[in-house]
């Protein structure tokens, strides 16, 4: 198979049978479907991929991938490629106003201190959304003494996992987390890491990063009490919608919530859940 270097110039375009045969790989692989309109942005993604191999064609590169050798090496990056990942800090804050005035005083209603809560963040992304809900429980453990929690977070791609559990960002990218919980969890770094922050051992001991793919089987020694699934399932057709929350909901105790992205809705699916608030549904 020939490799040859990829100029400064941008690859040949993305063939037709290419493209058809990368979207029906990636939509069996992980849910993601691709319809004609996306072709120019898995192109755009790709190429960067393409002078990383040095190859000089779309068409090479589904050689490689679909070899059986190539597969196995590739599979990973492939879908960090085309994994869309865009996060902040406490994105969509009602929803931790529902959790800590609604869900969690639910949760202590039915379960005391006994049990630590079990939440799940499917689909982390680079971390935003673990470390924001990490400091929000905590801030309810000072109020709430005997409260106990941990965190799950997952994501496909392993390339925003690493940037997750490294646990390091911009502060530029904290506009959004106030000066209070920035002095309570958070270091600043200096001299050469001037700039960053990174969050301390009593929030990073809270979460537990994972790689996990949706379209594969997954389940849990206990069951969860919360998922947080937000914005995720944008990405997925209908049927894969509601089957991968059917499955969240076998992995959600009975009175358990589940929060999804306000952009997504599960109107009209056959599901045990039952709205509590917007986008906020309790397990039945």
């Amino acid at each position: 198979m020939a490799m040859n270097n990829v100029s400064s110039s941008r690859a040949q375009s993305l063939p037709d049978r290419d493209f058809r045969r990368l979207s029906e790989f990636i939509y069996a692989e992980c849910g993601i479907k691709l319809p004609p309109a996306k072709k120019t942005m898995l192109e755009a993604r790709l190429h960067k991929r393409l002078r990383q191999l040095d190859m000089d064609s779309y068409s090479t590169y589904c050689e490689y991938l679909f070899s059986p050798s190539g597969l196995e090496a590739e599979l990973v990056s492939l879908i960090d490629t085309v994994t869309t990942n865009t996060t902040e800090f406490f994105r969509e804050p009602k929803h931790f106003e529902i959790l800590t005035q609604k869900v969690l005083p639910d949760f202590i209603d039915r379960k005391g201190f006994s049990t630590p809560l079990r939440l799940w963040s499917a689909g982390c992304s680079s971390g935003e959304e673990p470390y924001t809900l990490a400091m929000v429980l905590s801030e309810f453990t000072r109020v709430n003494s005997g409260f106990r929690f941990g965190i799950l977070a997952t994501d496909i791609s392993t390339q925003v996992l690493k940037r997750a559990m490294n646990a390091t960002y911009p502060e530029e990218k904290l506009q959004h987390v106030s000066m209070d919980y920035k002095k309570r969890y958070m270091l600043k770094g200096k001299n050469r890491c001037q700039g960053l922050i990174r969050f301390n051992q009593e929030v990073r001991g809270r979460i537990d990063f994972q790689r996990l793919n949706f379209m594969e089987e997954f389940s849990f020694d206990k069951p969860k009490h919360i998922i947080f699934c937000r914005n995720v399932i944008i990405y997925f057709d209908r049927k894969t919608q509601e089957n991968l929350l059917g499955r969240f909901c076998n992995c959600l105790e009975p009175g358990g919530h589940l929060f999804i992205g306000h952009s997504e809705s599960i109107t009209g699916m056959d599901l045990p859940l039952a709205p509590i608030a917007p986008t906020v549904y309790r397990r039945t």
